[in-house]
């Protein structure tokens, strides 16, 4: 897991501009809004690759390679998070919130759960 605190890179009295990726492949965009408390994810890809671009709320994340710590940290609006294929990910709603995940690999529309492998425990119980 790579988080980077995305800043502006053009404002002006109109507003700001803000390259959220740059020289990346996404074959996939799709938008999710979470209730205050609902957990997202818990899952890994085997050959996905997904960045989470938080726009509203705020989320705890859990991610864990195979045989690591599982590592928790909290992203805010702007924050980009990159995860590689085989990195298990959670995402909890601290309060209510909307994001985006850009997705490179086989899962989107009729493909969503085609590179999807569900944890049979929850990184929430397992991070605390």
């Amino acid at each position: 897991m790579e988080v980077i605190h995305k800043k502006s890179a053009f404002e002006d009295e109109r507003g700001c501009i803000t390259d959220i990726l740059e020289n990346e492949i996404i074959e996939y965009v799709t938008m999710i809004s979470s209730k205050k408390g609902a957990l997202r994810g818990n899952h890994y890809h085997k050959e996905s690759v997904q960045y989470t671009f938080v726009l509203k709320g705020s989320l705890k994340l859990l991610t864990q390679m195979l045989g690591a710590e599982i590592e928790t940290t909290f992203i805010k609006p702007g924050d980009l998070v990159f995860t590689p294929p085989m990195e298990r990910h959670a995402l909890v709603a601290l309060e209510d919130s909307e994001f985006l995940i850009l997705t490179r690999g086989p899962r989107g529309g009729e493909n969503y759960e085609k590179d999807t492998y569900r944890l049979t425990e929850s990184l929430l119980s397992e991070g605390k």
